[in-house]
């Protein structure tokens, strides 16, 4: 259990981009900067340290569920987090559920909740304590997020409370299991706009939980579906599903998908999301797949025509791992020295450059992991450093340096130019999340409960240690002068007093 149960946690790093940028006193409505997701806050002024017992600059803290592996966005006065229903807000809803909470920001009280049950069987495609991992993206009165069942779901940010908008208006049966009788709807419920089921309509096969975290470009959703294994691990049940797909973000129509074939490659899930950067002038969409491979396409136009399902464009493609075993992959399931490699964290686009980590499956593969700097225009590879064991984390690069985190317990500053390391830290407990550079700081939240803060730094400075009681799968967020931190329990809204 306690295995499955950490395989979860990791999820926590694949999440959401929108299309405004970042400012002082800003709202954080997806995954890090806009398109790029590169998770630095202009924020200044953030707390140092906090005290969850005394409530030292604690301004409010709210109950999650039991096991949280989602990162909170903040929008237009709300917080909204994924968990699980480890601790059902509403006694109609009771079991294992995906739970989507949405928070005022100013209090941390309910505003409306998304409650989706599980997809039973088997249970491999949806784990019993995994909720919903998928970090949401706001933009104008719109929520867009993937559900524990591999839905893409629109969901209006006001909720229930101003009616049920449609055009879906069927929230009761899709809260209920489908062994129960329809729920009624009241106004703490989310309300749907649009739902896109991506099992149904393209035969994905999610393993243990969906991370699809969307960025938006236009009037187009972007998103990996989270293709995976079987419940035994040794083969692909939909090889011909794609990785990579395009929304309509009005509607929920597929209007185009990656053409790559990389189903029959995918060691273990397809968990990284998609980033967006401009190159010479040329918008560009990154994407890391299942199979280890960084992948760049051309985006689609801001006008595209209800026609046939396009073909996304590969402009071109970077094996982070061009050595290990690319045919018959999942022979080398439970091979801790040789295997093929896989993406958890997201691809970012910096500086011309892409930063992305790679290596050999937590769980299921070799204890290799690195991060790659990679050309942006596709020539290849600029440079190259190891870390130890494997590597859920995305990257935040700020001021020429590289944050990064590894499952060795490790925080890592590197040159951003030439991978040239700076500093190392190991911490108390394995990483899985990501770290959040602001303030002139770096928040990096552990497995072992605690909640590391350095100074951003060439020279390593350890400002604080701060133990949560709880293990940290999310990434800290910065927004409106405050920080977000996320416990698998609690989440907590952190600020200095008001003078």
């Amino acid at each position: 259990m306690r295995k499955y149960n950490q395989r979860l946690a990791g999820l926590a790093l694949l999440c959401a981009a929108a299309v405004a940028t970042t400012a002082v006193g800003a709202d954080r409505p997806q995954w890090g900067q806009a398109y790029s997701r590169n998770m630095v806050s202009d924020e200044t002024n953030l707390s140092t340290t906090f005290d969850p017992e005394t409530g030292e600059n604690v301004r409010w803290s709210a109950a999650l569920g039991t096991e949280t592996n989602s990162t909170p966005v903040v929008a237009r006065g709300k917080v909204i987090i994924g968990t699980n229903n480890g601790q059902p807000r509403d006694p109609r809803h009771d079991g294992h559920r995906g739970v989507l909470l949405c928070l005022d920001e100013k209090t941390g009280n309910l505003c409306w909740q998304l409650v989706v049950p599980r997809l039973e069987d088997p249970k491999y495609l949806d784990w019993r304590t995994g909720g919903i991992c998928s970090v949401a993206t706001v933009q104008g009165d719109r929520v867009y997020v993937v559900s524990n069942r591999a839905e893409v779901i629109c969901l209006d940010l006001h909720g229930q409370a101003d009616g049920n908008d449609g055009p879906y208006t069927d929230e009761g049966r899709h809260t209920a299991p489908a062994d129960e009788p329809p729920a009624k709807v009241t106004p703490i419920d989310a309300d749907i706009v649009w739902m896109f089921d991506m099992p149904a309509e393209l035969g994905v096969h999610p393993h243990d939980a969906t991370c699809s975290s969307i960025l938006i470009d236009g009037p187009h959703l972007y998103l990996n579906t989270s293709n995976g294994v079987d419940r035994v691990h040794r083969g692909i049940p939909a090889p011909d599903a794609p990785s990579l797909i395009v929304l309509d973000k009005e509607t929920g129509r597929l209007v185009a998908q990656d053409g790559e074939q990389i189903g029959p490659r995918i060691f273990h899930c397809t968990w990284s999301s998609p980033s967006l950067g401009t190159v010479d002038g040329e918008r560009r969409i990154f994407f890391g797949g299942g199979d280890g491979v960084c992948y760049g396409f051309k985006p689609l136009g801001s006008k595209q025509s209800a026609g046939p399902v396009k073909t996304l464009e590969r402009t071109w493609r970077f094996d982070c791992d061009p050595t290990a075993p690319k045919e018959n992959v999942h022979r080398y399931m439970r091979n801790r020295s040789e295997s093929p490699s896989t993406i958890m964290g997201m691809p970012v686009f910096y500086n011309n450059r892409i930063y992305v980590t790679g290596g050999g499956d937590i769980w299921w593969g070799k204890r290799q992991a690195w991060v790659k700097c990679i050309d942006a225009t596709g020539t290849g590879l600029i440079w190259s450093r190891p870390v130890d064991d494997h590597c859920c984390s995305t990257p935040a690069i700020c001021d020429g340096l590289v944050f990064v985190t590894d499952y060795g317990r490790n925080v890592h500053c590197l040159d951003a130019e030439t991978g040239t390391p700076y500093w190392v830290q190991e911490t108390r407990g394995a990483i899985l999340s990501s770290p959040l550079v602001a303030d002139g700081k770096v928040y990096v939240g552990t497995k072992g409960r605690n909640l590391w803060v350095f100074a951003a730094e060439k020279q390593k400075k350890v400002l604080a240690t701060i133990d949560l009681g709880s293990p940290i799968i999310a990434t800290p967020v910065a927004a409106n002068g405050t920080l977000y931190v996320a416990t698998m329990k609690k989440l907590y809204a952190v600020g200095k007093p008001a003078k």
